[in-house]
């Protein structure tokens, strides 16, 4: 409640006040307000409408999609309050003057429509700012109910000092009053930009920086008073990640040092100095990041103990690299006997395999079976089949002896994460093609577990070996999502910054050399005679009162 309590206040003083002033200015030249007041009740009413629209297609959205949604929405809050807490930090002890040239340029045209339409863009403003935050805010509120009633208490006190002002009853340190106000909505944005990133992972945009920081439950237990002020105003959570505390962090710092610097020791025309100084640190963290952050190491498993059906070792099983293309090859060694497995990439799935989403490989193969009995009598067939006369095979009419052919069929099975064998088992039936002894054509008899060859020994990786392994490769996948954090998009975010503090600083360097050579100018104009007091006034000029 009390987070969106001060953006209605702070968004609503902001429109109070610039159209105090502009019905103030009407006024005083003794113009109606009717065109004014349409302007503001129109930019009201589409405020309210982009608010409802955008709150109607994130809950018709399915939840991924919700998520996404959301995490768009606070990033755009974000960016509104960031510049409306710099623009009214640049702009607040000026608008005044600046409002009443507009209008006065207008007045002198003869329009007082362009008075409404400053009126309506204001209000649009910092209506379509209120809409994106305050969603936000309620989006991230554990009750949407205290936060709306907020916004609305805070719209009231701002159209009632508002119009205060205008009266002339009310007086209001305007400048400490955006200053306090800033500090407070920083924070309320920080906390927007945890927010949004944890919405991003849900929707599955963001996977790096997911490790658990501190627990603030302690501090904030829930249903409790803290809980509302640090999670429902702040936006912190009570287990906040690695990548939400940097965010939170790197948003927090600069924005605070913009709000709290004192005006009067702000670099002023020579910014771009200072632009250009955090531009270059930004670069060099940047730098050494990528250079000195390690990559994290890939999980060395190796060869896995495997297993027979009563539990036993019967041998090991690993997963090694086929040649020089992407397939793999399993080497299973069962009792001393080695055999290989070709892993086909293009023929696998993938599956959610112990908690972690491998590649899925099944063959199947067929071996036939040597020095086995060709002949077999019906009683020696029944005695294979558990005991009973094959279906399809008659005492009277099939009395044998028959034809047999032997193959053993083997199914192998192997679960793979890159290059680590999670996974694997081999089941293998025995199979006994019958012909002659009165049949009138083949028969086939499944013959499992009968041990007649190597190939029909059945085994799988041990379940203590799968889950180590799988508590291996989640360890380094955390390691490796934590080193791609700092080193490459960690980088990338301050890059990105230097550049944009960059163009900045050329932007304010191209500015300061056209006033530099225009004040040369006047100066020559003026001839050489005129002392050159140019230092008294470019940065000793007196500030503005802070108050309308």
């Amino acid at each position: 409640m009390l987070a969106t309590f001060v953006i209605g206040l702070r968004e609503g003083l902001e429109a109070a006040l610039i159209v105090g002033i502009i019905a103030a200015f009407l006024k005083r030249n003794g113009h109606s307000l009717r065109s004014m007041w349409v302007g503001v009740v129109a930019a009201i009413v589409l405020s309210i409408a982009v608010g409802v629209t955008l709150e109607i297609i994130s809950v018709g959205l399915p939840q991924a999609q919700q998520e996404g949604m959301e995490s768009i929405i606070g990033v755009v809050a974000v960016i509104m309050v960031t510049f409306m807490i710099t623009w009214m930090s640049k702009h607040a002890r000026n608008m005044r003057s600046e409002l009443e040239s507009t209008a006065t340029s207008a007045l002198a045209q003869g329009s007082v429509f362009a008075l409404a339409g400053m009126a309506f863009l204001a209000v649009l403003r910092e209506g379509f700012e209120t809409s994106v935050f305050l969603l936000a805010a309620f989006q991230s509120s554990v009750s949407p109910f205290a936060a709306g009633a907020g916004a609305v208490l805070g719209l009231l006190l701002a159209v009632a000092i508002g119009y205060g002002i205008y009266r002339g009853g009310v007086k209001l340190n305007l400048g400490k009053f955006f200053t306090v106000t800033g500090v407070f909505l920083v924070f309320v944005a920080a906390g927007l930009v945890m927010s949004a990133l944890r919405t991003a992972h849900e929707a599955g945009w963001i996977t790096v920086g997911q490790n658990a920081t501190v627990d603030l439950s302690w501090l904030a237990p829930g249903g409790s008073v803290q809980a509302a002020l640090v999670t429902g105003v702040l936006g912190i959570p009570a287990d906040p990640r690695v990548i939400e505390v940097l965010g939170w962090a790197l948003y927090l710092v600069p924005m605070l040092l913009f709000v709290l610097w004192p005006h009067s020791k702000r670099p002023g025309k020579r910014a771009y100095r200072v632009q250009f100084g955090i531009a270059a640190a930004c670069a060099a963290a940047a730098l050494v990041l990528f250079i000195a952050v390690p990559a994290a190491p890939q999980a060395a498993v190796g060869a896995v103990v495997i297993t027979g059906a009563d539990g036993a070792q019967v041998g090991t099983a690993e997963v090694t690299a086929s040649g020089s293309g992407p397939d793999l090859s399993l080497t299973a060694t069962v009792l001393g006997v080695t055999t290989v497995t070709a892993l086909d990439s293009s023929a696998a799935s993938i599956q959610n395999h112990l908690g972690e989403d491998a590649r899925a490989f099944s063959i199947t193969t067929d071996t036939p079976i040597s020095g086995q009995p060709s002949t077999l009598t019906l009683d020696a067939v029944a005695q294979l089949n558990g005991g009973r006369t094959p279906v399809g095979v008659s005492r009277v009419t099939n009395p044998g002896p028959f034809d047999a052919t032997w193959q053993a069929t083997q199914t192998v099975q192997a679960w793979v994460v890159g290059d680590t064998l999670l996974d694997a088992s081999s089941s293998s039936v025995t199979t006994l093609t019958l012909s002659g002894g009165g049949l009138s054509s083949a028969r086939t008899v499944s013959i499992s577990g009968s041990g007649t060859a190597p190939t029909a020994i059945a085994w799988g990786v041990s379940p203590q070996q799968a889950s180590a392994t799988a508590a291996a490769l989640s360890d380094a996948q955390v390691a490796a999502s934590e080193a791609q954090l700092f080193k490459v998009y960690l980088p990338i975010v301050l890059a990105v910054a230097a550049l944009i503090l960059a163009a900045f600083g050329l932007r304010g360097l191209r500015s300061a050399r056209r006033t530099g050579d225009r004040a040369d100018a006047d100066v020559s104009a003026s001839g050489a005679s005129e002392p050159d007091d140019s230092l008294f006034h470019s940065d000793k000029t007196p500030a503005h009162s802070t108050s309308f």
